[in-house]
């Protein structure tokens, strides 16, 4: 028999598992004082996952509201939704809006590394067509431990398989994304999923449950024992050195039944069929009605013996935690069910009334005849515990930030540059990463316009006038540990790069913030500091924070992982047509770099690879008003076909971008280095230096008088460095001499060998 609320009344003092749930001592006697009286089993199952960490971002929304200061206008005009809704939804023009977010799955995929990806996907894909867009491309920013550890052996296949299975059978291209291996991300790889959805301005669509009397309909898949707990309950806690202690089962995904989930829900919208509609993601079946009933003008009852089944033997608890997917919950209005469910028996997808809107102020579940929950939705939903967790500024950062790579040794011969470039470039971050990108489809669809390797990804919105977006995801969590303020809008100003280089503007920003444990004050003062740098940052770039995610107690024992706050930036391009790739393609062109180089080797892969895992310094400055005038730059070049190829400068520095444009259509380059007197720095660190607000560039000789009329009308300092061969080589003013097919051969090797490819 189900606990029901004449029980609850009857037995206050009987003893409740909310430990074992999760819940803190006062937040137990918290909801017996918001209910006045116990839980029952099924309200203490929803309180749990509704409070955890991962659903109601009890350790962050205090310093989350930063972001709420900031403008809500892009620099296309205000958001028409942002943070509070599924998704951040930007206006692109010519009636168009964009809804972009990305979302963390890290803890399924440490224990089920496919399902766990997979599901991630799934799970944001659905949070953009809830707010009526048609998913069109995904991004996937990935960490790993060491590429030769055996975890990552056991976790980095099964991952890029789920990314790519999910993915690949929805039909949505993956665009970009990041493959990054560090030693503390061993046993908590990071699997962060970002989607991006295409609509119409009538089109959008909010979640919340309005209208007395209007139905609430359960549609999609039926609701299993899988992922019960799952991800609201894995993504709070810490995982101990043998793993998670608590190992709920993982969320099983199936794309074939979400793509009809897809079609489905775009017709319904089209038709005009739905009020309000919520996905069904973390926590289930608590998370979609105490959403959607506090998001409401009224209460809402729900009757669980209506919810479809794939095990008849699940309690009303676990009806309630359990995080099947493929779900969605809409409010439909009483005249128009007959015409949602033809329209989901046309896509066969299962449907039912399981409720209704009523006129009361409470969520109401009944299992059985009787009355399991009773509840204040808001309570559940959106006023959970708020805590100020303390934090400060940790001791060991003055000696690592002492610990300067500036100060180490530099083999600047002939022999000691060129050991140096091939290191570097056979070394895991820098490799070639087609062993991952490989298992994608990146342009089915027909409207992928560039995808990985470029620097962002280009998806065509309309084939009329072209009007395209851009995307780009970055995070240089090396930089962030060093100085997580500076970090974050290293990372900031990376992506807004990434976008600018293709000749978009950048107007909007998505997060997913990855730390350890939020207990731990020195994590806490990362994450507080790198928020900081955020807001700082997009208040002197102009652009708004649509909206993304926190992802805490990413450690395992006492390791944490490096700060990752990945960023991902949305740019506009008005034609595709005119985006800027990258790769040297013509020979005879200038090739070009633009910004400063500076001696700036801290967290740098040089300081890394060459150096035995040297992490030390500060990272390197950041000058936000030069990215938003190099962004000009870019753009106004694209614009005008000035350019052949671009390629912004981040990890590896100069001789990596090289690198990776000579090999993209394999064309050589011949370039001289300032020397001597006239030279600021040694070859080494103009070669290896990861100083921000750099672009190289190639062009044919008759366009450089106006990039360099463009530079100087923005401030931007141009070098001249060379032009591109032909030749199958790359050329170094006497110092570097190296055949491209000897260079390939080392950046392909690294994955393939660890994965036994």
């Amino acid at each position: 028999m189900a606990d029901t609320v004449n029980d609850a009344q009857q037995t206050p003092d009987i003893a409740q598992p909310w430990a074992e749930l999760g819940l803190k001592p006062d937040e137990y006697e918290r909801i017996r004082s918001i209910l006045d009286r116990r839980p029952t089993a099924c309200e203490l199952a929803m309180y749990s996952v509704m409070w955890s960490e991962h659903c109601s971002y009890k350790s962050s929304k205090i310093h989350l509201k930063k972001f709420g200061a900031l403008s809500q206008d892009t620099p296309r005009g205000p958001l028409l939704a942002g943070i509070g809704e599924n998704a951040g939804v930007v206006d692109i023009g010519h009636g168009y809006a964009v809804t972009f977010k990305a979302e963390s799955h890290n803890h399924p995929s440490f224990v089920e590394p496919y399902q766990g990806a997979a599901t991630g996907v799934g799970g944001i894909v659905r949070d953009i067509l809830a707010m009526g867009a048609r998913p069109v491309a995904v991004m996937d920013p990935l960490r790993f431990g060491p590429l030769d550890a055996p975890d990552t052996r056991r976790v980095m296949p099964g991952i890029v398989a789920g990314v790519g299975g999910y993915g690949n059978c929805l039909g949505l291209p993956n665009i970009g994304g990041e493959v990054v291996f560090d030693s503390t991300y061993a046993g908590n790889p990071l699997v962060n999923a970002l989607c991006v959805g295409v609509l119409r301005h009538e089109d959008l669509h909010l979640a919340h449950a309005s209208g007395v009397g209007n139905k609430v309909i359960l549609y999609g898949a039926a609701t299993g024992g899988d992922g019960i707990g799952g991800v609201s309950v894995l993504a709070s806690e810490t995982f101990d050195s043998d793993g998670p202690a608590k190992r709920p089962s993982v969320q099983v995904g199936d794309p074939f039944m979400e793509k009809l989930l897809i079609e489905c829900t775009l017709e319904l919208f089209s038709e005009g069929l739905i009020s309000g509609i919520q996905d069904l993601g973390g926590a289930g079946l608590s998370c979609a009605t105490s959403e959607l009933a506090s998001a409401g003008d009224g209460g809402m009852h729900v009757d669980l013996d209506l919810v479809p089944l794939r095990d008849s033997s699940l309690s009303p608890e676990e009806i309630l935690m359990s995080e099947s997917q493929e779900r969605m919950m809409a409010v439909v209005t009483p005249d128009k069910v007959d015409a949602f469910m033809a329209i989901c028996r046309k896509w066969e997808v299962q449907a039912t009334v399981i409720g209704e809107v009523t006129d009361g102020e409470h969520l109401v579940i009944d299992w059985h005849g009787a009355t399991v929950v009773d509840v204040p939705p808001r309570t559940v939903a959106h006023d959970g515990p708020t805590y100020d967790r303390p934090y400060s500024r940790p001791e060991w950062i003055d000696a690592v930030m002492a610990d300067d790579a500036n100060e180490l040794p530099r083999d600047n011969s002939p022999e000691g540059l060129k050991q140096a470039l091939l290191t570097m470039v056979g070394s895991p971050n820098l490799a070639d990463k087609s062993w991952v990108t490989d298992q994608y489809d990146r342009y089915v669809r027909g409207n992928s316009v560039l995808a990985q390797p470029e620097d962002s990804g280009v998806i065509r919105i309309d084939e009329e006038t072209g009007l395209g977006i851009a995307l780009a995801t970055d995070c240089n969590s090396r930089f962030a540990y060093l100085n997580p303020y500076l970090g974050a809008q290293l990372a900031l100003a990376e992506a807004y790069r990434n976008v600018a280089v293709v000749g978009a503007e950048p107007v909007a920003i998505t997060d997913c913030l990855n730390f350890g444990s939020p207990e731990d004050p020195a994590v806490m003062w990362q994450f507080v500091e790198a928020i900081l740098g955020l807001v700082d940052g997009c208040q002197q770039l102009g652009i708004p924070v649509t909206g993304g995610n926190v992802s805490f107690y990413n450690q395992t024992g006492e390791t944490a992982i490096l700060p990752t706050p990945v960023v991902g930036v949305l740019g506009v391009i008005d034609d595709v047509a005119a985006r800027t790739p990258m790769g040297f393609s013509h020979p005879g062109d200038a090739v070009v770099m633009l910004g400063t180089t500076r001696e700036e080797m801290s967290g740098s892969q040089w300081a890394d690879v060459v150096h035995g895992g040297h992490l030390g310094g500060q990272p390197p400055q950041v000058d936000l008003d030069h990215e938003r005038r190099l962004a000009l730059v870019m753009r106004a070049a694209a614009a005008e076909g000035l350019l052949s190829s671009a390629h912004d400068l981040a990890d590896g520095g100069l001789a990596q971008a090289l690198v990776e444009s000579a090999l993209r259509h394999d064309q050589g380059v011949a370039l001289t280095l300032p020397t001597g007197e006239g030279a600021a720095y040694e070859p080494a660190v103009q070669l290896f230096s990861e100083s921000a607000g750099r672009a190289l560039v190639s062009l044919a000789g008759q366009h450089l008088r106006r990039l360099r009329e463009l530079c100087e009308e923005h401030g931007v300092e141009l070098t001249r460095l060379g032009e591109v061969t032909g030749a199958p080589a790359l050329e170094i003013n006497g110092l570097i001499s190296l055949d491209l097919a000897e260079i390939r051969e080392v950046w392909t090797a690294p994955i393939p060998a660890a994965m036994g490819a």
